[in-house]
């Protein structure tokens, strides 16, 4: 057991398959507190997709090297046209009463058991960790015990961060731990922000080294590429992506093609197909290989809070092209001079030819973002204000 205190973290999913920027910040953050000295364990629920949220893991007790891991069964409730119409009322950015956002909540899954367990142990914990904002266990379960609640929010500027049944789990926890300056910002622009909380940005594990002429060979990949890793939705702009590369191959002036890895169906434009190459989900290694390996990574996703796939591209020493209208992903490659950002399909492709025509320039771009990632997310650096911050907590819920 560790002896600086004992930390639950309750992120939204945990396990081997699971992809997500909040699951992989909780499970690390996680794993290096254990490593520095915490007792660290981790409830979370039995689902493994986002999409349907059917348990898939078994419920009770396990190890996960030193972290004991409690989880949970889902509730998933029967879809309804009445949550759907909700839904698509929120999107529209229409008044939406407090019980039409419970509903909301509480119609994609709710976790009773993991309630009923916090209801008898919170108190067991120093403090307990909930990432990300936006779903039933972090809304329901952090009310619980809010002195010794820590939100990880994972803010984006969507119309779901505007509804009122939010405004608690932001206002009265003890501490929120922000990723970047531009979601702090946002996340003080929706309203009160509890009088403890801190930018504490995310680590991000800098690999030991790549295999980017191999992972070329074991995927066949005989062309340059440009790289989409994540999730595929339309959220993360992969719809928009598909579009907007089709219609740079039709023009004729893109050298390149575009490899996803990831998760959700590839959905490539007829027009483009054989040029559009699905590697699926890849393990850890193979992942930093397909990043090496790439001569672009395209981030068009606006609804970031941090964007590790832009951090991981940098430290395998590749320019970044990202959406402008992403006020984190802007801020981090002006920051760091590591990336070029669009506004819409035009600029994309002209980003993605100059990057072709100016191997050097491209190259300069690589490394300024790799001293940028190493100077400030190394996950000691990032360790250190989490901790300092969690010491704090546990202080004042212990008092």
């Amino acid at each position: 057991m560790g002896d600086k205190g004992r930390v639950g973290f309750v992120p939204l999913r945990y396990g081997d398959g699971v992809v997500g920027g909040s699951e992989a910040v909780s499970r690390e953050a996680a794993h290096g507190l254990a490593a520095r000295g915490w007792d660290v364990e981790v409830l979370t629920i039995c689902a493994r997709s986002h999409y349907t949220w059917a348990n898939e893991y078994p419920p009770g007790v396990s190890r996960s090297g030193p972290l004991t891991v409690r989880r949970f069964p889902t509730v998933v409730p029967r879809s309804s046209r009445r949550w759907e119409t909700v839904n698509r009322r929120i999107r529209d950015g229409d008044d939406v009463s407090l019980d039409e956002q419970l509903e909301w909540v509480n119609g994609l899954f709710r976790v009773p058991e993991l309630f009923h367990y916090l209801v008898g142990h919170a108190d067991a914990y120093d403090a307990l960790v909930f990432s990300p904002y936006l779903f039933w266990p972090a809304v329901a379960c952090s009310a619980i015990a809010p002195e010794r609640s820590v939100v990880i929010p994972c803010l984006h500027d969507e119309p779901y961060a505007r509804l009122d049944v939010y405004r608690p789990l932001l206002a009265q926890s003890a501490s929120v731990w922000f990723l970047s300056e531009p979601e702090h910002q946002l996340g003080h622009r929706l309203g009160s922000v509890a009088p403890r909380h801190a930018v504490t940005g995310a680590g991000v594990d800098i690999p030991d080294g790549y295999d980017a002429e191999g992972f070329r060979a074991r995927h066949g990949l005989r062309r340059p590429f440009v790289l989409f890793a994540g999730r595929r939705e339309d959220g993360k702009g992969w719809d928009w992506l598909l579009h907007a590369f089709a219609r740079a191959v039709e023009r004729g002036r893109l050298p390149f093609d575009l490899v996803t890895i990831g998760v959700g169906p590839p959905m490539a434009a007829d027009v483009a197909s054989e040029r559009v190459v699905d590697l699926g989900f890849l393990d850890d290694r193979e992942r930093d290989n397909a990043f090496a390996a790439a001569a672009a990574y395209v981030q068009p996703s606006r609804n970031e809070s941090f964007s590790r796939t832009v951090m991981e591209a940098w430290l395998a020493g590749t320019p970044v092209v990202a959406n402008a209208a992403s006020d984190v992903v802007t801020w981090h490659c002006e920051r760091s001079g590591g990336g070029l950002t669009y506004a819409d399909e035009v600029e994309l492709e002209e980003c993605l030819v100059a990057l072709a025509d100016d191997r050097p320039a491209a190259a300069a771009l690589a490394a300024a973002g790799r001293d940028y990632v190493v100077s400030n997310y190394a996950w000691s650096t990032v360790l250190d204000r989490m901790e300092a911050d969690l010491e704090a907590v546990a202080c004042a819920s212990s008092s």
